[in-house]
């Protein structure tokens, strides 16, 4: 039986070891570890990378994505539409700004946002849409960005899972109002530890996300606004310049394991795989599968000595933690029936051929073709 993890968090520094080895050693003999000069080159080589004329390190993914709507003046009374189906952070951060969250049917093809279903849920309390980049493939932003124009909102993508995704031939990061990213060590790009980001090309909107992040502060002790502590450490940002550098090469392999999986499963029966638009690089965050017996094929795979996950086995609508929404299961169908049928198989930069055509070889077996 074969030993395949879903994800290998330690692949990244046992191939790059010695250059985050240097990283680690320059920030400790530096003496600086919040903020800083190592921080300043990461945001100026992220925001380049993602073609934004602006990147503000933060402390995780949630909080970009909070301190962004309370930087566009966000609040109670306010609503933010955002998707039904997607992880839970991207609710909690309009909650946390004191909005409420108005979620949206994703198109059952792609997972993303669905921009046919998005003027409906448009009332005078709506400030924003916030489309997640789910599983690394970018939502309609075009679609999306001419509602938004029409209604005067704003458009905040989630792009946690879409580092180095494009959109009609352009990255993620630099196409919307502002994009909030989240480093966390099992995305693309992830630090090791906790750690976030927000891109933009408004100038306001930048500075005001650096006074909010700092307590409020431009200069040490005087506070202009009731602010936070989210700031993105030294050591965290020189490991994210080391992995910056490769990024696309790790994407790269992402893509060559996504594609063997999408050419070797395309003829199992009732197996939905990812539906790609002509439009949209994905960056292979997660290589998602569905099917009426997930349960079963998880199980099976796992007995075999393969790792997967369900991204999400709970929609946000139905989390406890949303109870006062008063929604109840068969209001958003759609999203409902994704998440009891989603399964995601390893796509691991670090795993090699021969345990792809292991996982694929087993997935058949399970369906009677091996």
């Amino acid at each position: 039986m074969a030993d395949i993890p879903f994800l290998d968090l330690r692949a990244p520094y046992k191939e790059l070891q010695a250059e985050f080895d240097a990283a680690y050693r320059r920030v400790m003999e530096s003496g600086w570890y919040i903020l800083g000069e190592e921080v300043e080159a990461f945001e100026a080589e992220f925001a380049g990378y993602c073609g934004a004329k602006h990147c503000i390190g933060v402390g995780n993914g949630l909080e970009a994505l909070h301190l962004t709507l309370r930087a566009a003046g966000i609040g109670p009374g306010d609503a933010v539409i955002v998707p039904a189906n997607t992880y839970i952070a991207t609710w909690l951060a309009v909650s946390y700004a004191g909005a409420t969250p108005v979620p949206v049917e994703p198109v059952e093809a792609t997972y993303n946002l669905d921009p046919a279903r998005i003027e409906a849920a448009i009332t005078p309390r709506t400030r924003a849409i916030m489309p997640v980049h789910l599983y690394g493939q970018p939502a309609d932003l075009d679609a999306i960005a001419e509602i938004a124009r029409r209604h005067g909102l704003y458009v905040f993508d989630d792009a946690a899972q879409a580092h180095g995704a494009r959109y009609k031939g352009r990255r993620v990061g630099g196409l919307c109002d502002a994009t909030g990213w989240s480093f966390y060590p099992g995305k693309n790009l992830g630090a090791f530890g906790d750690a976030g980001a927000v891109t933009t090309n408004d100038d306001e909107l930048a500075e005001r996300l650096r006074t909010l992040r700092n307590y409020g502060s431009k200069i040490k002790y005087y506070n202009e606004i009731k602010g936070f502590n989210s700031r993105l450490d030294s050591l965290q940002a020189a490991f994210l310049r080391v992995k910056l550098k490769r990024l696309d090469a790790w994407n790269e392999r992402r893509k060559a394991i996504a594609h063997h999986y999408l050419e070797s499963l395309r003829d199992v029966p009732d197996l939905i795989l990812p539906d790609v638009p002509q439009w949209a690089d994905p960056c292979w965050h997660l290589f998602v599968v569905r099917h009426p017996e997930r349960d079963a094929l998880q199980n099976y795979l796992k007995g075999q000595g393969i790792g997967t996950l369900i991204h999400y086995p709970v929609p946000p609508h139905l989390q406890e933690a949303y109870h006062e929404l008063r929604f109840t299961e068969g209001t958003f169908p759609i999203t409902e029936v994704i998440h009891q049928e989603v399964l995601s198989l390893p796509v691991d930069p670090s795993l090699n051929g021969k345990h792809i055509q292991y996982v694929i070889e087993q997935v058949l077996k399970f369906y009677g073709f091996a």
